[in-house]
């Protein structure tokens, strides 16, 4: 499934990124790689996503998150932030 496609409050695992190199390599730089748990903490106007990624909170717009597959982790596999 594609991030874009997941809930608010869910936390998800990182399968691939689907984008150009440049975009690539810049969300590799701040934490969001192959294996990295994302967890959604909300939903924009215009379908941006408010991420919780390795401690750091981000803001991804639609054309990014419509290009990351992820996979639904299990519930006592979640990070929560502050944590």
């Amino acid at each position: 499934m594609k991030l874009y496609e997941g809930e608010k409050g869910k936390t998800y695992c990182v399968r691939e990124l689907f984008m150009e190199e440049g975009l690539m390599r810049r969300l590799q730089a701040l934490g969001l790689n192959e294996g990295t748990k994302v967890k959604i903490l909300n939903r924009k106007a215009g379908g941006a996503l408010i991420i919780y990624v390795r401690g750091t909170r981000l803001a991804v717009g639609k054309h990014i998150s419509m290009n990351i597959e992820v996979r639904e982790t299990a519930a006592d596999d979640e990070e929560r932030p502050g944590e």
